[in-house]
C-alpha cells in the first residue's frame, strides 16, 4: 500500500502564493507519475498539473499554466506545487495523487493508483 500525505494549504488573499508538498511512502515503485487534482464543492475533481516519473514532463491544466508549478525531490518522495497569483476560482481542496502504470492520459484521475487526504486552499477576493 502506498500512503500519500499533503499539507502546505490555507488561506490567502487573492494574488498571494502558497507552496503545497505531498510526500509518499510504503509500497511505492521506484518509478512512478506523481499528480495535482482539485475538487471545489458542488464540483467535479479536476486535473490541475501533472509531472512524468523521469521529472523531465510537465503538463498544466489551462487554468493555472504560467502560474503553477509542479516540481519533485526523488531523494524525499515529494512532490510540490507552487502556486503564485492566486485566485477566487483557485479555491478548492488540493489532491496529491499517485500512477504506478506509467501509461495513459495523466489528465484524468483513472490514471492514478492512489490518493492523498487532501488539503483546503481558499484564496479571498
Amino acid at each position: 500500500q502506498v500512503q500519500l500525505v499533503e499539507s502546505g494549504g490555507g488561506l490567502v488573499q487573492a494574488g498571494g502564493s502558497l507552496r503545497l508538498s505531498c510526500v509518499a511512502s510504503g509500497r511505492i515503485f521506484s518509478a512512478y507519475d506523481m499528480g495535482w487534482f482539485r475538487q471545489a464543492p458542488g464540483k467535479e475533481r479536476e486535473f490541475v498539473a501533472a509531472i512524468r516519473w523521469s521529472g523531465d514532463s510537465t503538463y498544466y491544466a489551462d487554468s493555472v499554466k504560467g502560474r503553477f508549478t509542479i516540481s519533485r525531490d526523488f531523494a524525499k518522495n515529494t512532490v510540490y506545487l507552487q502556486m503564485n497569483n492566486l485566485r477566487a476560482e483557485d479555491t478548492a481542496v488540493y489532491y496529491c495523487a499517485v500512477g504506478q502504470r506509467l501509461s495513459g492520459n495523466l489528465a484524468t484521475t483513472g490514471r492514478y493508483d492512489y490518493w492523498g487526504q487532501g488539503t483546503q486552499v481558499t484564496v479571498s477576493s
